[in-house]
């Protein structure tokens, strides 16, 4: 389907696309990505399970957070990010994978967790699909924090773990030399961000002049007379219209980012901008 949909121009790249950097990769200094993800489902003895997301400074190896987390959602994930985000300040980009939660049911990037990142500022990357070498820091990340956690004993709620897990961390970041690092220990490499959190996302600014319309709930935008539709994830975000270079094409943004194109020749669907993952390989 993708295929067919590329060859009649439905799906359609957004300029630049992704920086590609292939092999092994390490960002210049702190808080310039962070990596994210979560380590799987660990059982509890009480029955329930434990989810534990981590996040580290892709420089500095530093462990930013491990978060005991009882399921992997969106909100979840964007409660243990705020906490994260107060402590450490602002990163300029967080790099997952594909699955859930970054991005939603139906196959989109597009979700309300990274539009609340958009407008604090934080870029989402995504990596390659089926190309794990692009996660290689959070699999060795993960493979430790198992055989030093988790293997070593049972848990049997999540205030256990989230315990075992901050001390854990401590050992991690400040007592124990890493190989990438020269045998530093991560926090000799960190430092928090220059950027703290805002008290509360900003709001997208267009230019005067612009055509904005604000998404309605049920997805969609109003232009040239005709309803559009656009993302979930935009539902009362307003976005702006700005034409292509091709007659009867229009580009739809969310401040700078472009989410969507419409074709005044197709359907009455914003048609999908197929953003490129992330070739490079951050391991």
């Amino acid at each position: 389907m993708h295929a067919i949909l590329s060859r009649n121009g439905r799906i359609i790249p957004p300029p630049g696309g992704r920086a590609q950097l292939l092999g092994r990769f390490e960002k210049e200094a702190p808080n310039q990505l962070w990596q994210m993800d979560f380590k799987g489902r660990m059982p509890l003895e009480n029955g329930s399970a434990s989810h534990p997301l981590t996040v580290i400074d892709d420089h500095s190896r530093y462990s930013l957070c491990i978060g005991a987390c009882a399921n992997e959602q969106s909100t979840t994930v964007q409660q243990h990010l705020t906490c994260t985000f107060r402590r450490y300040g602002m990163p300029d980009a967080l790099f997952v994978d594909n699955g859930s939660p970054w991005g939603d049911s139906g196959g989109s990037r597009w979700t309300a967790l990274r539009v609340w990142l958009l407008r604090l500022g934080v870029d989402m990357i995504y990596a390659r699909p089926y190309h794990p070498q692009s996660r290689g820091k959070n699999e060795r990340f993960h493979r430790t924090l198992k055989a030093e956690v988790f293997a070593l004993r049972r848990f049997r709620n999540l205030l256990e773990v989230q315990r075992a897990c901050d001390a854990w961390r401590t050992v991690y970041n400040c007592q124990r030399p890493h190989e990438a690092l020269d045998m530093d220990v991560p926090a000799s490499r960190y430092k928090p961000s220059a950027r703290p959190m805002p008290d509360k996302p900003a709001e997208i600014e267009y230019a005067d002049g612009e055509i904005v319309r604000r998404v309605s709930d049920d997805r969609c935008i109003s232009f040239r007379n005709r309803p559009w539709r656009v993302p979930k994830a935009f539902r009362g975000e307003r976005l702006a219209i700005r034409p292509k270079d091709r007659d009867g094409h229009y580009g739809v943004f969310f401040g700078s980012r472009q989410v969507g194109e419409i074709d005044l020749t197709g359907s009455k669907s914003v048609s999908d901008v197929s953003e490129q993952a992330s070739a490079m390989s951050p391991g």
